[in-house]
């Protein structure tokens, strides 16, 4: 086995678009858990929290049950979204994994935000869109960066739930880290060396950024 750049294209294609779902779902999550009461807000506000704690390569079991040719929203609607073993559920093993660390921060600076300011901003005839995109969303901005640094940085180690659901196939579903560990089993450590060294660069980048961008005020 040689090191492929395959690996690390899928990698980064599948880290922006988690970034980019987590921007705008994650986000939008975010908001309605900090700013909504309603029936099974506790429950939601659990499952999001789940992937902090559950075992992801049981998250990843769960979500082959679900989406598989066979499994519970074939049986329960008939359709198959057929994205087992496919690059597409490389993208939602990442976003699951790295959900509650974009949502968390984001809808707890939401709720450390003064009553008053949305007062304030109605005088002044904002409505709500207004007052979010306007008020407050550049408030947010150290909670988005720190939100955006670590869902990304677990994106990009994911590999429980990705190798349940992407199974691991060369060339089309091999991310970096999973060419790490298939180095390891094969025992081309140069491979698994230099990958490390990679991977192990972003994070330090990622720590960095976190530092510089996250902490903002």
């Amino acid at each position: 086995m040689s090191c492929s750049s395959s690996s690390l294209g899928l990698s980064v294609s599948v880290l922006a678009a988690t970034l980019a779902a987590q921007l705008v779902l994650g986000l939008a999550l975010a908001w309605v858990l900090a700013r909504k009461r309603f029936p099974g807000h506790g429950l939601l506000d659990s499952l999001v929290s789940l992937p902090l704690v559950f075992p992801p390569i049981v998250i990843g079991y769960l979500l082959l049950l679900a989406l598989g040719r066979q499994g519970w929203l074939a049986s329960a609607t008939g359709w198959s979204p057929n994205i087992v073993f496919q690059p597409a559920a490389l993208l939602i093993a990442a976003f699951i994994a790295g959900l509650p660390l974009m949502v968390k921060p984001v809808q707890n600076s939401m709720n450390s935000l003064s009553p008053r300011l949305r007062e304030a901003a109605a005088t002044l005839g904002h409505g709500t869109w207004s007052y979010f995109f306007r008020v407050e969303l550049p408030l947010l901005r150290p909670a988005l960066a720190t939100g955006l640094i670590l869902s990304g940085g677990r994106a990009l180690g994911e590999v429980g739930i990705s190798l349940m659901v992407g199974g691991n196939i060369a060339g089309r579903t091999e991310t970096l880290t999973l060419s790490i560990y298939n180095a390891v089993l094969d025992g081309n450590t140069d491979c698994a060396n230099a990958l490390s060294c990679l991977l192990g660069l972003t994070a330090l980048a990622c720590f960095w950024a976190l530092r510089r961008y996250g902490n903002q005020q």
